[in-house]
């Protein structure tokens, strides 16, 4: 990651036409009670892309993120996961339900992530752990308690902790909430360079207009539960 630079080209993004699809959803619906949370959503997430899930609270945001992630079956239609069992394929989730340990340190909360497969040692793994924490300004803090962080600090003490995991696909719901313009367009940075260099997955869930145009990449707009455009985010 030290020096990374992000190539926005049109180029860059020919990456899209290439890719094998990650999800695919057919007719999908999902009911709670008198709730129809998502009304036959047909969708198709590419290996490698970068969507954003946009739409106001209540479109149904949420809900699509939690099928994607498994923690929600569809009450009808079905959706199609084939790249899923591939070897070594691995999914990090981020919601708003951070579980952080909160009477542990950042560091201590970071360390959860460590896996003997993914690093050859720990100390590869401490490595990685700062350069991150360096880039997003979280260095000085990884010896406070988390209890006694602030909102913004914790997302990004959950955001390093799904990426250090090395995951194949991240999905994320609104993961900037608690963050300032600078810090929310830092985090991104780094998202889109995992996604150029190491084909990192990105679905991200965000009301934040001026980081998608900011960044190349895809969006699905939902409303009252119903995609109403899947495109080019140019055009939003």
């Amino acid at each position: 990651m030290q020096g990374f630079s992000i190539n926005r080209s049109i180029e860059s993004q020919k990456k899209f036409v290439q890719s094998k699809p990650l999800f695919s959803f057919e007719k999908v619906c999902v009911n709670f009670r008198n709730i129809k949370a998502l009304r036959s959503v047909d969708l198709k997430i590419l290996e490698k892309d970068i969507l954003f899930i946009t739409g106001a609270s209540g479109a149904g945001k949420t809900t699509l993120l939690n099928v994607l992630a498994g923690f929600q079956k569809p009450s009808s239609g079905r959706v199609i996961l084939p790249l899923h069992n591939k070897p070594n394929y691995f999914q990090s989730c981020v919601f708003q339900d951070l579980r952080l340990l909160t009477n542990e340190t950042c560091e201590e909360n970071l360390f959860v992530a460590y896996d003997p497969k993914l690093f050859r040692s720990r100390n590869d793994f401490y490595k990685e752990l700062i350069e991150m924490a360096r880039l997003l300004g979280v260095y000085d803090y990884l010896g406070h308690r988390i209890k006694d962080c602030n909102g913004g600090l914790k997302q990004k003490i959950v955001m390093m902790r799904a990426l250090l995991s090395k995951p194949n696909t991240l999905i994320a719901d609104e993961p900037t909430a608690a963050l300032d313009r600078e810090n929310s367009y830092r985090l991104f940075e780094l998202l889109s360079y995992l996604n150029q260099k190491k084909n990192l997955t990105i679905v991200w869930a965000t009301h934040n207009k001026d980081l998608i145009k900011q960044f190349p990449g895809k969006v699905a707009h939902l409303e009252q539960g119903k995609l109403v455009y899947s495109g080019n985010a140019c055009f939003i």
